[in-house]
Order: C-alpha cells, then structure tokens, then sequence
C-alpha cells in the first residue's frame, strides 16, 4: 500500500493535507511535516485545519499558513487525511475531500473505520508522526531542521514526553535522529510545557472544583461548561491536558471529562440537551477506545473521545454511576493491557 501511495504523490501535483479539529501536537506536527516534504518534491500544497492552532504549538514553522476554511470551489487532485479515524473528524473540508479524485487516510487510532481510497493505518506505530516519518523517507526527501522539528514535535506531544504506554523504540529511535537533524528538544518542551496564561490557571482550578469519583474510587470526572470558558476568558486550546489531573488520582483506572461545546444558543435552558465532547483516558487496564467507538467516537486503547448531544445530568448518570465492573459489561470494556 506505501508504494501505491507514494506513486499516487508523485503523479498529483496539487495536494490537500487536513488533520483533525482541535488539533494536538501529533496533528500539526504530521501536518507540517509532510507538507514541506511534498513541496520540496515540487508539488502545490494546501495545509488545513479548522483549528485554531494552538498557542503552545504556534512556534513550529508555518503554522501560520494552515488554513481554517477552504474556498467553496477549491478541487485538489489528492487529499491526504491525517491522525483522523473519521473523515468527518476534519470538519466542514469533508465535503470538498469528497469530490477529490484520491484520498489518503493516514493513521494511528485503532478505531480507524477505514476510509479513503488509499490507507496506511498502523495501531502500533506511537503517532501518525511516526508514519509520517516512514512515508518521507521512501519518498528520500532530505529531512530539513523544520521537517525535523515537527516530526519530533508529533512523537513527544501523543507519548506525553515518552510517558504514556504508546512510547515504543521507534519514538526514540527517530526522535533521536530528529535531534540530529536539528530538532532542539529544549525548544520542544519550553513551548509546550514551559508557560501557561493565567486565564488558564484560573480555568483549571475551576475544573478541579467539579471533580468527582465513583463510589469504588475507579473512575474520576471533570466538568468544563461554556460558562466556566467565558469567565475565564479561555479557548478551546486552553482544555488541552487538564484531564491528566483527574487521571492522576491514587487508584483511578478511567478518567472522564465533560467539555460542553459552543452552539450558538447562549439561552437554551440548562436542562435541554447540549453538545459535549467527553475525553476518556485509561491507566493501561481499561480500554477507553472501544467505549468512545459505542458512543460513536473513537481513539487509542488508553486515551479516546466522543461527541454527543445530551443534558450534563444524563450524561453524568451513564459514566459516573458506573463501576469499572458495570462499565466492563456494558461498554466492552477490556480488563488487559494493549
């Protein structure tokens, strides 16, 4: 299939490349990477992502470039998809990735549902930067200091700085190679962990207020509403990482939280349905993917998401009031280790 891929580059000269909405360090940095890569081997390139991008990935190069809406008429030759298991997940592009002759779907969730003309979808590899990387070096393109600084970028941000159970050998092993490319790691880490704003701190310290655990003590849970977002004048970018908290309690096993998202209807009753985006996250013995994908979402075995419209009241009563055990039964939840 990567053969068949890299033919289909090398004969399509204008090129979408879109990741996922609210993007994370793996997207952008997949993203970026394979977009200078493709312009060196003279091709005409669109970057896109709803976005926006975040602040603490805005130092990587040409993020400044990345479209967050496309032209009604815009028509690309070929469409490559990236660290997405849906098409959907790039947002109102879908559409236009629909009329492009090729699609290809680049990948690392598990949950990945197999769409596009061409795939590479690989649950083992530690991020779509790692496939990334493989693809740029069949297409023996010279990885350049920005190339290689957003390569890095990808692996460092989805391992959780080599933390998370995804950290396999080829992380550092290209990471290191990166280094030597001229990725600077300090650089890496100061701008993605080195600063929060202090409307931040305030939003955090709003989340902690909500948490709450399950009568077993195996499952904590977050709340983030609109309103805690406007009396701290957050953004979207600012949730990033604040789950982790609720992850780190002593004899968590699963970590919920419930991000009420922006709809347009500023006085619809707290009781009505509203859209959430619930992030779950696991410690390695509960497989959070496969819950997100009966909620029509998706992910990784230890860290996955879904969308859904409902009361925070109903949602609560199906997560909180549950056991790991019940969870187990209802959700298909695994009780092994990826």
């Amino acid at each position: 299939m990567k053969e068949q891929i890299i033919q289909q580059l090398k004969q399509n000269k204008t090129v979408l490349i879109a990741s996922h909405t609210s993007p994370d360090g793996d997207a952008i940095g997949s993203l970026i990477a394979l977009g200078l890569t493709l312009e060196k081997f003279g091709k005409k390139v669109v970057l896109y992502n709803e976005g926006p991008i975040p602040a603490v990935y805005r130092f990587l190069p040409q993020t400044d470039r990345v479209l967050c809406a496309l032209e009604p008429d815009a028509f690309f030759d070929i469409a490559i998809v990236l660290d997405c298991s849906t098409l959907q997940r790039i947002g109102a592009a879908a559409e236009t990735v629909k009329l492009t002759p090729v699609t290809i779907n680049i990948d690392h969730h598990v949950t990945n549902t197999g769409f596009g003309d061409f795939q590479i979808i690989d649950a083992k590899a530690c991020a779509s930067a790692e496939i990334v990387y493989e693809l740029i070096k069949k297409l023996g393109v010279a990885i350049d200091a920005a190339i290689a600084t957003s390569i890095y970028t990808g692996i460092f941000t989805d391992t959780g700085s080599f933390r998370f159970a995804n950290t396999n050998l080829a992380a550092f092993a290209i990471c290191n190679e990166m280094v030597q490319l001229g990725a600077d790691p300090y650089c890496v880490s100061k701008n993605v962990y080195g600063a929060y704003s202090l409307n931040r701190i305030k939003l955090l310290n709003q989340a902690l207020d909500t948490i709450e655990i399950s009568q077993d003590g195996k499952l904590s849970m977050m709340v983030l509403t609109q309103a805690m977002m406007s009396k701290t004048g957050t953004q979207s970018e600012d949730v990033e990482g604040i789950i982790n908290y609720a992850r780190r309690i002593e004899d968590v096993k699963m970590a919920v939280l419930i991000h009420e998202l922006k709809n347009g209807h500023k006085h619809k009753p707290a009781c009505a349905p509203h859209p959430y985006h619930v992030s779950l996250r696991g410690n390695g013995n509960v497989d959070v993917a496969s819950i997100a994908a009966d909620f029509g979402g998706g992910g990784h075995h230890d860290a996955a998401g879904f969308n859904i419209e409902s009361t925070l009241a109903d949602i609560k009563n199906k997560i909180l009031n549950l056991e790991i055990g019940d969870v187990n039964s209802e959700f298909g939840i695994l009780n092994s280790e990826s």
